[in-house]
């Protein structure tokens, strides 16, 4: 009954894609439990690079079964083009599984998405303008549309005009912007009822029955721990739980069938949007990361903030999804500094905190205590084992590892399918 889960144990954009990759000969499903296409994997293959959004990046491994569950919020539009962008690269997208469950975003929640941001200033929450965080405000207000909604004209009609009346309520006179017509939105999605309906079904049915065959189920997390909903840097987060516990409401299966809960880290840190960032560079070393980290926005575009490794949230993140093990990926990025900063703990008012501050006002207030390395000067991209790595390599990710709350599995030393070290076999 192997059931994996691989989640960001940062801001997001690890590489988690990455690990999931390496895991891919041994995974039968793939899974989407929540979050939307505002977030993206890059994966490379064979030197060539693949973008997903929506579809889990299993979906590049021959074989498996990459499945959208419940808990996603799903852009019809964005879905089928990514659908057939891969197939147009010779990417096999016939077995993609879709939850009748999944709420959809329509062109109201992406409009409400924008000009919220707009209207809250500099108070804004630095989302990506998707509309997700609409789309999960309706499913919890209970006037969500949900993809079986779209086969049954009848129901769908009468969601649609239940949701309209509130929201043209809150464009017209609130937003000055003009009321949407119900017969626009059941436009919109009734052109992809067709595509849609050959890939829905009842995927926690699909899934459960999987694991009973002995089936490996891979579940992948988008965003990251501390862009979680309830245990992020609130209220700079996401709008759904991409921690471990998010897998049973957002896949329809139970805690007791989880067997591996891998986090990934980078050897560094980044950010996107909003929000507090305790090591973040604002000089030279920022903008070296940036560029030779390539820290740009997968699904965005947007620059990513950068940062040193913060060990306070790898220990944060090991305790609240379990972890089992860490991936560390883009240790590569390193190999050009002479020194490596590591936060080791935070230092607010005074007081040095070794684990998570409880407020959000102190962790506004918090100043990155750092112990430094040396580093390596040299590619590591090469190397295969981790007896191969530099000395000092070696040490930077022992000393990782010792202060992250977890074992380490793997190590990433480049962007490419082959650039991993294992350092344990997987239990």
């Amino acid at each position: 009954m192997p059931a994996i889960i691989v989640l960001g144990a940062q801001w997001g954009d690890e590489g988690k894609g990455k690990a999931t990759d390496l895991l891919g000969p041994q995974i039968d499903y793939c899974v989407r439990y929540q979050g939307g296409n505002n977030a993206g994997h890059t994966i490379v293959v064979n030197g060539e690079k693949f973008a997903t959004h929506l579809l889990p990046s299993g979906v590049l491994t021959p074989g498996c079964i990459p499945v959208i569950a419940n808990g996603v919020v799903v852009d019809a539009r964005v879905l089928l083009e990514e659908i057939d962008g891969l197939a147009a690269r010779g990417v096999d997208t016939s077995t993609v599984v879709l939850s009748a469950n999944a709420h959809l975003i329509t062109s109201y929640h992406t409009t409400i998405d924008k000009v919220t941001e707009r209207f809250l200033g500099k108070n804004n929450i630095g989302t990506t303008g998707r509309g997700i965080g609409p789309t999960y405000a309706d499913k919890i207000n209970r006037v969500g549309i949900r993809v079986a909604d779209v086969f049954d004209e009848k129901i769908l009609a009468q969601k649609v005009e239940a949701a309209l009346e509130q929201k043209n309520h809150l464009l017209v006179k609130v937003y000055n912007r003009r009321a949407i017509k119900v017969e626009e939105i059941l436009e919109e999605i009734g052109q992809y009822a067709e595509r849609l309906k050959p890939m829905v079904a009842d995927t926690s049915l699909l899934l459960n029955r999987a694991l009973d065959d002995h089936r490996t189920v891979l579940f992948e997390g988008a965003q990251a721990t501390m862009l979680d909903v309830d245990h992020g840097t609130y209220p700079f987060v996401t709008s759904s739980n991409p921690l471990a516990g998010g897998v049973g409401a957002g896949a329809g299966i139970g805690p007791t069938r989880i067997d591996r809960v891998i986090g990934v880290v980078k050897a560094y840190t980044t950010r996107v949007g909003s929000g507090p960032f305790p090591t973040e560079l604002l000089d030279d070393d920022g903008d070296r990361l940036r560029v030779i980290g390539a820290e740009y926005g997968t699904t965005t575009g947007r620059n990513r903030r950068c940062g040193w490794y913060d060990a306070v949230i790898a220990r944060y993140a090991a305790r609240l999804n379990g972890l089992t093990e860490f991936f560390l990926t883009k240790l590569d990025i390193l190999g050009s500094w002479e020194r490596i900063p590591v936060c080791v703990a935070y230092e607010i008012d005074g007081v040095r905190h070794e684990e998570m501050p409880m407020t959000q006002s102190d962790y506004h207030h918090a100043k990155p205590v750092y112990e430094f390395f040396e580093g390596w000067n040299t590619d590591i991209s090469k190397c295969r084992t981790f007896e191969e790595l530099p000395r000092n390599a070696q040490t930077y990710v022992r000393a990782l590892e010792e202060m992250s709350g977890a074992p380490f599995w793997g190590v990433g030393v480049g962007p490419g399918r082959e650039e991993s070290i294992v350092l344990r076999d997987g239990a």
